[in-house]
């Protein structure tokens, strides 16, 4: 969604449009949950903290201020929630955070992939964002799979850009020894053109 489109619905949706809610919630929501689930490891905590995010957006439009990003501001509100309930429960175990990980196996890349190599890579990209700390598996999900630019997670995290680069140097490499020590893949098994799994983790300089 094209961002004037995008400030267009919000405007509305201030109104009490109906409609125009509705369409602001299908064009996050997707987003929101898969990575709210990588960070969480667990579909109920993924769903609660998209529900009541939303909730928040909702009731707060008017506080929204034009010149950032609408979804800057709502993974703002849902990272809250989700720091809330890290605080309040225990901190989850890396295991969790490993079964917690899907991805789309309905792509056009998935299709021409055995189902044995996509579930390896997987899971040895699940160990490998498991052995991160919170802070550098968000920027990690964020680059990735959210492909946000350097200066949008610099934004949101109010990091300096240098700060996200070293940081998503350093996951890849930490990734890529957790992988290899635990040895999940034979390089030479991975495909040829990398699935979204496994694309952009096997380059150790960040870009």
């Amino acid at each position: 969604m094209l961002r004037a489109q995008e400030q267009q619905l919000i405007k509305r949706a201030k109104t009490g449009d109906a409609e125009a809610i509705s369409s602001l919630i299908r064009a996050h929501q997707e987003s929101l949950y898969a990575f709210m689930l990588r960070m969480s490891g667990r579909p109920e905590v993924a769903e609660d903290v998209v529900q009541e995010a939303f909730v928040r957006v909702l009731k707060n439009l008017d506080r929204f201020d034009p010149k950032y990003r609408f979804s800057t501001w709502l993974f703002t509100i849902a990272k809250r929630l989700y720091v809330n309930w890290v605080q309040k429960f225990h901190p989850i175990a890396e295991s969790e955070i490993v079964n917690g990980w899907r991805s789309d196996d309905d792509s056009p890349v998935a299709d021409a992939v055995g189902v044995e190599t996509r579930t390896t890579a997987r899971r040895a990209v699940a160990h490998g964002l498991a052995s991160l700390g919170d802070a550098q598996r968000e920027i990690v999900l964020l680059f990735h799979q959210q492909e946000w630019s350097i200066a949008d997670i610099s934004l949101y995290l109010s990091m300096p850009e240098g700060t996200i680069k070293s940081h998503l140097h350093r996951a890849r490499r930490k990734m890529r020894e957790a992988i290899e020590q635990a040895e999940l893949y034979e390089p030479q098994a991975l495909p040829e053109t990398p699935t979204p799994e496994t694309a952009s983790f096997e380059t150790a300089d960040a870009t």
